[in-house]
């Protein structure tokens, strides 16, 4: 049992961690990722309730088997007895296995909205401190609280119903035990020791029942969890991405007739977009608000994909590249991408062992981070917070940075890189990444007038299609 529950944990921990990347956006959209993360903790539920179930279970199952088989030895009438048995269990669970689930179901449900709220309360502690915003933070817990306490008390009605009719029928059973027992003891068919004996079996035959009836709150709870669980294992998930070299080759993007919608949608974001981009371009996407632009740099870069029409990546020699090896040209820094738990280094390289100090002191050079990086007694090693909350949104802007150009990739798509910096230091790293000295591609989103100003090409949309196409 131990082994076991170590496997479920580490199967379960393995799934989520192997999933979480690769949920395609459709699946994703709209839902909050970290929520959706909770469902691991099901896993523990599933680790208890299936040892509990093993042990109680099969004990019990195993001395209602030998125990009808034992009544049967004393008289036909007690084997009856024991068929009974089973009969009542099978129709107590057929008539109350439906509302059981669907109530824990519901009890499970807000009970992870309880603890989704209270993630959005610390997340968003500063924005709850004034006494109204705090007064509302409490309303809305006690809502999915009163919600939780609700549907917690349909459950253990359920399980109380099956109590009482489990009382009701021991009762009758040992009454009628009892009663047709003694006649039967009166008519010589059976023995007083027979008969005692086998009021002893059924006595244990109706403690195991009991004990399954009990158990089936574990039973609820490990179903319970497994649907949660599923709900996040069962999403679609693109295709494991491949470990691939990347060729010194030049890559030209083209969009066919290229149409986009975000689910429950009723309008398009990007509509019949025929684009082509070469090798080396700087290229700017403008455009007014929902114009399409955040679309079309996620469509670009393989993030969604389109509805209708296609997009072709092709190197020098006409090949088609496949995802692999396309991702492997590629490095982003998009909006909603973040610093994560670990030391700076960690969140610039990934671990990845083939990038080696020149290039990361490159990286760290052209965005400025250097002399932020010496202020620390432990410089690259220094660890910090999910979010990167203690540092300042400059500096946060600079680690993505460092993080999408290490590899030096062959294309760079950037949705305001710069947005949190001052001019001084936007101006030093939009002169880097458009100098004409740099081979890359560079497809970016930006409002800042330096980006205008040095893109050798700019793209204006509206309303999902491109309004002008300007080459400098």
């Amino acid at each position: 049992v131990e082994n076991l529950q170590q496997r479920i944990f580490v199967r379960s921990s393995f799934e989520f961690a192997y999933r979480l990347p690769l949920i395609k956006f459709r699946e994703l959209y709209g839902q909050y990722g970290p929520e959706k993360a909770n469902r691991f903790f099901d896993t523990l539920t599933v680790q208890k309730g299936t040892a509990k179930m093993l042990l109680d279970f099969s004990t019990a199952f195993l001395q209602v088997g030998f125990g009808i088989i034992l009544l049967a030895l004393y008289h036909p009438f007690f084997l009856v007895i024991g068929i009974l048995l089973i009969a009542v269990l099978w129709i107590i669970f057929r008539f109350s296995f439906k509302d059981g689930l669907e109530s824990s179901l519901k009890e499970s449900t807000y009970k992870y909205k309880v603890a989704s709220w209270l993630q959005e309360i610390a997340r968003n502690r500063d924005s709850f401190r004034g006494k109204r915003e705090f007064e509302y933070s409490l309303e809305r817990n006690d809502g999915y609280a009163s919600d939780y306490v609700r549907y917690r008390e349909k459950h253990f009605g359920v399980m109380r119903k099956q109590y009482i009719q489990l009382v009701i029928f021991k009762v009758v059973i040992t009454a009628a035990l009892l009663l047709i027992g003694g006649f039967l003891v009166i008519q010589n068919q059976m023995n007083i020791g027979q008969f005692v004996a086998a009021e002893i079996v059924i006595v244990l035959l109706i403690n195991s029942v009991e004990k399954i009836i009990f158990g089936l709150e574990s039973f609820y709870d490990v179903l319970t969890s497994l649907e949660k669980i599923g709900q996040v294992t069962d999403l679609e998930i693109t295709d494991l991405p491949e470990a691939t070299p990347k060729p010194e080759v030049g890559l030209k993007i083209e969009t066919d007739s290229v149409g986009f919608q975000y689910p429950g949608s009723e309008k398009n974001s990007l509509k019949d977009m025929n684009l082509t981009i070469n090798q080396g371009e700087k290229v700017l996407i403008t455009g007014m608000n929902g114009a399409g632009k955040s679309s079309l740099l996620r469509l670009l870069s393989g993030i969604v994909e389109p509805d209708t029409g296609s997009v072709y990546v092709t190197d020098d020699f006409m090949n088609r590249l496949t995802d692999d090896d396309y991702k492997a040209h590629i490095g982003t820094m998009l909006q909603g991408e973040t610093l994560f738990e670990g030391t700076i280094r960690d969140n610039i390289v990934f671990g990845n062992h083939n990038i080696d100090n020149d290039d990361l002191k490159w990286a760290l050079d052209n965005v400025g981070l250097t002399p932020f990086i010496k202020t620390f007694q432990n410089g690259l090693e220094t660890e910090i917070r999910p979010g990167g909350h203690e540092l300042s949104g400059s500096d946060v802007q600079k680690i993505l940075l460092a993080r999408a150009i290490v590899h030096r990739p062959g294309i760079l798509f950037l949705e305001d890189p710069t947005q949190r910096m001052d001019e001084s230091a936007s101006d030093q790293i939009i002169d880097f990444i458009l100098s004409p000295q740099h081979s890359w591609t560079v497809i970016a989103v930006s409002k800042h007038k330096g980006w205008r100003e040095k893109s050798t090409r700019v793209i204006e949309l509206s309303h999902g299609s491109i309004n002008t196409d300007l080459k400098k």
